[in-house]
C-alpha cells in the first residue's frame, strides 16, 4: 500500500466517518424576535423556547474582487432592519457536510443565540465557537446552541472563516499570507468585544471554544500576538497544539515556506504560474476551478506576522496570554479514519500492517518499533489501527500540549469516552467505532438542527457536559463557583483527566497514556 493510494482513500472516505451535518431545514415557523441594534444597523432575529437567535450577522465585508486575500475590511452599515432569521452562505468547499458545498465568497457571517433573559443590562458569559472540518470544509450554522445557551445560561457565537486556499494561500509579498482564516477569527472576536453587549452578552467574559481545527485554530489565536485580549479562556476539543504536518490525520500548522510551496503549485494547477501578476490572475479564476485545485491538506502559516511561531513551540516558551483552559479529546479518535480506509479497500491484517504502518512512517526503525507497540494478531487490526492513528495524532499531542499549558495557566482535561456515543453519520462501519473523533458534538450541539437519539444516561451526560462547559465558561473552572454549584457535580479534579462516558464520570483509565511515552518521548 502507498502514501499515495492510501491519502486518496482518506480524502475520498475521512469525511463520510467525521463529517458533520449541515443545517436542516426548520419544520416549524420561528416567531420575531425582539430587534437589537448593533454598530452596523439593526436586526430582526428569531425566537425559541427560552432562547433568541440572529443568524447570518456579517461581521466583516465580503472578501471578494480586490478583497479575495486581503485582511478582513469592517462590515458595511446597512439601512432599515436587517433580517436574521436565516443564516448567511458557507465559505466556499465542496460538498459534503454542507449539501452541495459552496462557492459564495460573501461569507464572514456569524449567528448568536441567546438564552431569552440576557440584556445588557443582565449580561451573560459568551462562548464563541469555531468549527472544524480540516480548514476545508464546515459552517457556524452546522452548530444549534440553543440547548447550550438554555440550560448554561450563556450566549454562544457560531463562525465561519474562510477556508481552504481562499483561507490559507501563501504566496510571496502577499500580506497576510497563509493566515487569512485566522484572521477571519479575530475580526469575528473584535466583533464580539464590540457588539455582542446588545445581545445580552458580556463582552469582558469571553471563552473562544472549537474542535479539530477549531480546536487547532484556538492554539493559533493563543499563539498569535494580535489575538491576545481579545478573549479571556480557551477551549480546545480534539484540536492540539502540538499537531505536525507529518501526523496527517490532526490539524497543524505548516512553515511559510511550505505554505508558499502549496500556492505555487495552486497557481500553476489553475494557469497562473507563468501570468505577469501572479495574484491578479488568480484573483480572476473562478471558485470551483480554485477548490478542485487546492490540495486536501490546507494548514495555516507559521512564521508570519499574525502567527510568528508554530502553536506546539509558542507554548513550549511561554508565549501566550495566561488564560485558563479546558482541553481534551476522544477515547478512540482515529477509528473512523481507520473504518473509511479499511472500507476503501486497504484491509489492516497481520500480513499487510507493517506495510500500512510503513506508508505512514517512512522511517523503517520508526515503523518497525510502531508494529512492535500496536501489534496486530488477528481480526483486530481495524481498532489497533484506529488506536495509531488517534493516540499519535490526538490523544498523546493532546496530553503533550495539556503539559506544556499546566506550567503556566490553570488547566483542565477531560476524555469523551462514550464507546456507544450516536452515530455522526448513516452507514454501518466495519468495526465499531466506539467513541471516535467529533462524537463528543452531540452532547453540546444539535449538530445541523437536529438533535441524535439518545439513552436517559446519554442526555444526563450531555447535561452534565453543557453544566462543565459553561461554568468553566463562567468561572474558568467546570466544576463552578464552590458556593453555586451542587455538591455532586464538583467531580471534575484539576491534576486529572476526567472520563466523560454515562457509565463513568471520574479519572480516566490511564492505559492510552502509557502509549504516550512512546510518542511524546520522541522530538
Amino acid at each position: 500500500m502507498t502514501v499515495r493510494r492510501l491519502t486518496a482513500a482518506l480524502a475520498c472516505l475521512a469525511a463520510a466517518w467525521t463529517a458533520v451535518p449541515a443545517q436542516a431545514t426548520e419544520t416549524t415557523a420561528p416567531r420575531p424576535a425582539a430587534v437589537v441594534r448593533t454598530h452596523e444597523g439593526a436586526l430582526r432575529g428569531s425566537a425559541g423556547d427560552g432562547y433568541r437567535t440572529f443568524e447570518g450577522i456579517p461581521y466583516a465585508a465580503a472578501p471578494v474582487g480586490a478583497l479575495r486575500w486581503a485582511p478582513p475590511r469592517p462590515a458595511s452599515p446597512w439601512p432599515g432592519v436587517r433580517d436574521a432569521t436565516r443564516p448567511g452562505s458557507a465559505c466556499p468547499q465542496q460538498a459534503g457536510e454542507v449539501p452541495g458545498g459552496s462557492t459564495d465568497e460573501d461569507c464572514l457571517h456569524l449567528n448568536v443565540t441567546a438564552p431569552a433573559g440576557a440584556s445588557p443590562r443582565r449580561p451573560k458569559p459568551v462562548i464563541v465557537w469555531l468549527h472544524g472540518g480540516g480548514f476545508t470544509t464546515g459552517a457556524g450554522s452546522s452548530y444549534d446552541a440553543h440547548r447550550m445557551a438554555v440550560r448554561g445560561d450563556v450566549v454562544v457565537v457560531t463562525v465561519n472563516y474562510r477556508l481552504g486556499a481562499l483561507g490559507f494561500l501563501g504566496h510571496g509579498g502577499l500580506p497576510g499570507s497563509g493566515t487569512f482564516g485566522l484572521a477571519d477569527q479575530q475580526a469575528a472576536l473584535r466583533w464580539v468585544r464590540a457588539e455582542i453587549g446588545a445581545f445580552g452578552g458580556d463582552a469582558r467574559d469571553v471563552t473562544l471554544a472549537g474542535e479539530s481545527a477549531g480546536g487547532f485554530s484556538v492554539c493559533a489565536q493563543l499563539a498569535s500576538p494580535s489575538a491576545a485580549g481579545l478573549f479571556d479562556r480557551a477551549i480546545i476539543q480534539s484540536g492540539p497544539c502540538t499537531g505536525r504536518p507529518e501526523r496527517p490525520f490532526a490539524p497543524s500548522a505548516a512553515s511559510l515556506p511550505a505554505v508558499r510551496a502549496a500556492g505555487a503549485r495552486l497557481a500553476a494547477e489553475v494557469g497562473c504560474e507563468s501570468a505577469p501578476h501572479v495574484l491578479a490572475c488568480l484573483r480572476q479564476v473562478s471558485v470551483p476551478r480554485l477548490l478542485a485545485a487546492q490540495d486536501t491538506d490546507q494548514q495555516p502559516a507559521y512564521g508570519t506576522p499574525l502567527l510568528p511561531r508554530d502553536p506546539g513551540t509558542a507554548l513550549a516558551r511561554g508565549r501566550f496570554p495566561r488564560v485558563p483552559v479546558l482541553i481534551g479529546s476522544t477515547r478512540d479518535e482515529g477509528n473512523g479514519w481507520a473504518a473509511g480506509i479499511i472500507q476503501a479497500g486497504h484491509p489492516v491484517t497481520p500480513e499487510t500492517w507493517p506495510g500500512t504502518v510503513a506508508a505512514f512512517f517512512p522511517d523503517p526503525a520508526r515503523a518497525a518499533a510502531v508494529v512492535r507497540t500496536y501489534p496486530v494478531t488477528g481480526s483486530d487490526g481495524g481498532p489497533v489501527f484506529g488506536a495509531v492513528i488517534g493516540d499519535s495524532n490526538f490523544a498523546c499531542p493532546t496530553l503533550r500540549t495539556g503539559t506544556l499549558l499546566t506550567a503556566r495557566v490553570p488547566v483542565w482535561r477531560y476524555e469523551f469516552a462514550d464507546e456507544h456515543a450516536p452515530a455522526l453519520t448513516p452507514g454501518t462501519p466495519p468495526f465499531p467505532l466506539g467513541a471516535p473523533h467529533a462524537s463528543e458534538l452531540p452532547y453540546l450541539f444539535d449538530l445541523g438542527g437536529r438533535p441524535r437519539t439518545m439513552t436517559p444516561a446519554q442526555h444526563r451526560l450531555a447535561g452534565l457536559m453543557i453544566d462543565y462547559w459553561t461554568r468553566f465558561a463562567r468561572t474558568g473552572d467546570p466544576n463552578g463557583a464552590p458556593s453555586t454549584a451542587p455538591a455532586a457535580s464538583r467531580s471534575w479534579r484539576p491534576g486529572t483527566v476526567q472520563s466523560l462516558a454515562p457509565e463513568h464520570t471520574g479519572p480516566a483509565d490511564t492505559a492510552a497514556r502509557h502509549r504516550c511515552a512512546f510518542w511524546n518521548g520522541r522530538p
